[in-house]
């Protein structure tokens, strides 16, 4: 496959950095008033079944937009009670469902932040420290929710209240450490820590448990702690498993997928059976990470398989080179010098990464494998400090189409921009059909405006990823005024897909006056929404 870099038009990238342009339009003082892919209609041997549809065009409305022909129900609002004394938590992200009947099952929803919309959810209006209420109601509104979720008698989807499943992971929840730094002085001796924040993204693991992300922890951090009760940067930053399916487990932290604002977590299988999980970095300038098992997985050993990630070799990509360079004091000489145990490397992973030669990337998201090939698709955001407005889609392909490789080609499968009809790509998920779903990560105070004017809402568009249409942008659905579209997950069968609709309103100064009053017309409340055919 021929590598393919697409260059930025306004600044002169390092050498191992992708870059896709830099926003040309505005150079010209020109912009195209119609996109392509609103002149196609999406072919059905490309989008059989579920994912035939007109594709909508983009909205600015305070409503959840999705085509002709399509409903949805909303599943699980901020503050619904789960029948045990627990709430549906705050800020709703990655959804994930488990179990194999179309009409009922258990879904685990990340709960990212509080952000702007403290006002809301804790009354602080974003002056002086916290009260410790205020910290006590901002910790138990992020984390994580189970939920066992059912269709009634209407086929519309809901909470089965008081379900022995229905649960909340918390900012204070025990978990536990796995692998090098477990126990180690880099986390301070820690063999189990408190709580856990800032998930975004995820994934599903092949024994059937949830990972979930901690993205950006540092703020919260610094403004849950007291001097009483300072948190440990170190305990944050991790993929952390959860088992939805069992109500007494307890989630574990796994260090040797290193720590950094994780976006996801994808696994899948190599060659030699070892375990393969991507997740990407996501901020400006920082990298895509791969983690290989020592050991090999077994299908019969089903939830022991989970102590396959306390052991291998973190990887960092370096794309001028084409190669996955170890993460590992013993086998790269440059981290030999700089730490003392592999505890620290996994710690202090950026470091290690930039020690390394890893690429510095425009934020990388979400990191998806496709169903039919195998190929990794990564999403990379934007970099307002390079020009690069739009962000990309890249396509990488493992040497051999094994994930156990450590080379590789990539090409850029899809650049944003006015030309193609969205920007700032955020999280992915495929289609049985191989079709690749994309949500949107315009930020709620640069929408409707400037580079961004023609995008309208943020949305959540469909690429095929083969055949003539093959990278072009279709929409399927347009958020509220402010609002994210998230965590797309499709159900048993593609009957249903779950979508997270995060942040509706979130630039709202006035709490009496909120620029977004989606779903019920009062206040907005991020939920989680049901997506199906009428």
């Amino acid at each position: 496959m021929k590598e393919v870099i697409v260059m930025n038009w306004s600044y002169p990238p390092d050498k191992n950095c992708l870059y896709p342009p830099a926003n040309p339009y505005n150079q010209l003082n020109y912009y195209p008033t119609q996109y392509p892919p609103y002149m196609y209609r999406t072919p059905q041997q490309q989008n059989p079944g579920f994912h035939q549809f007109k594709p909508i065009k983009p909205s600015s409305q305070d409503q959840l937009i999705v085509p002709r022909g399509y409903q949805y129900d909303i599943v699980a609002t901020w503050g619904e009670d789960l029948g045990t004394g627990e709430r549906f938590g705050f800020n709703n992200d990655f959804t994930c469902y488990f179990g194999n009947n179309p009409n009922e099952g258990i879904l685990w929803v990340n709960h990212e932040y509080i952000g702007n919309l403290a006002i809301y959810v804790s009354g602080y209006r974003g002056e002086g420290p916290r009260t410790p209420e205020q910290i006590r109601i901002e910790k138990y509104n992020v984390g994580g929710s189970v939920i066992h979720i059912k269709k009634d008698s209407k086929g519309k989807w809901g909470i089965v209240k008081g379900s022995q499943y229905n649960r909340r992971i918390t900012a204070n929840t025990p978990i536990a450490l796995t692998g090098p730094a477990r126990g180690n002085a880099a986390v301070g001796g820690a063999t189990q820590v408190t709580g856990t924040l800032a998930n975004c993204s995820g994934g599903k693991t092949l024994w059937n448990t949830a990972m979930s992300g901690e993205e950006n922890y540092m703020d919260m951090v610094e403004d849950w702690s007291t001097a009483e009760n300072k948190l440990n940067p170190a305990h944050y930053g991790w993929i952390v498993e959860i088992d939805p399916l069992d109500p007494k487990s307890t989630p574990k932290k796994h260090t040797s997928l290193g720590r950094f604002s994780h976006e996801n977590a994808v696994m899948t299988v190599g060659k030699s059976g070892r375990l393969v999980v991507y997740s990407g970095d996501d901020a400006n300038d920082q990298c895509v990470y791969k983690f290989i098992s020592d050991g090999v997985f077994r299908r019969d050993a089903g939830k022991q398989n989970s102590r396959l990630l306390e052991k291998g070799t973190l990887y960092v990509v370096d794309l001028g080179n084409l190669k996955w360079v170890p993460l590992d004091r013993d086998k790269t000489p440059a981290l030999t010098e700089k730490f003392k145990t592999q505890a620290d490397v996994l710690v202090n992973t950026r470091d290690a990464a930039k020690l390394a030669n890893g690429t510095p990337l425009d934020r990388p998201e979400d990191i998806e494998i496709h169903p039919k090939d195998g190929s990794v698709y990564i999403a990379l955001t934007n970099n307002l400090d390079h020009g690069n407005y739009y962000g990309q889609i890249v396509r990488l392909v493992e040497d051999d189409n094994n994930s156990e490789s450590t080379s590789f080609e990539y090409e850029v499968f899809a650049a944003g921009g006015p030309q193609s009809g969205f920007a700032c790509p955020d999280n992915m998920a495929f289609d049985s059909q191989g079709n690749l779903w994309v949500t949107t990560d315009i930020s709620s105070s640069k929408l409707n405006e400037g580079p961004y004017k023609y995008f309208g809402n943020n949305g959540f568009f469909m690429f095929p990823t083969q055949g003539s249409n093959r990278g072009k942008a279709f929409q399927f659905a347009s958020a509220p005024v402010e609002a994210e579209l998230t965590g797309p997950w499709f159900g048993p069968g593609e009957q249903t897909l779950f979508l997270s609709v995060q942040h509706p309103g979130e630039e709202t100064k006035d709490p009496n006056n909120p620029t977004s009053r989606w779903p019920t017309g009062n206040i907005p409340r991020p939920s989680v929404v049901a997506i199906s055919r009428k």
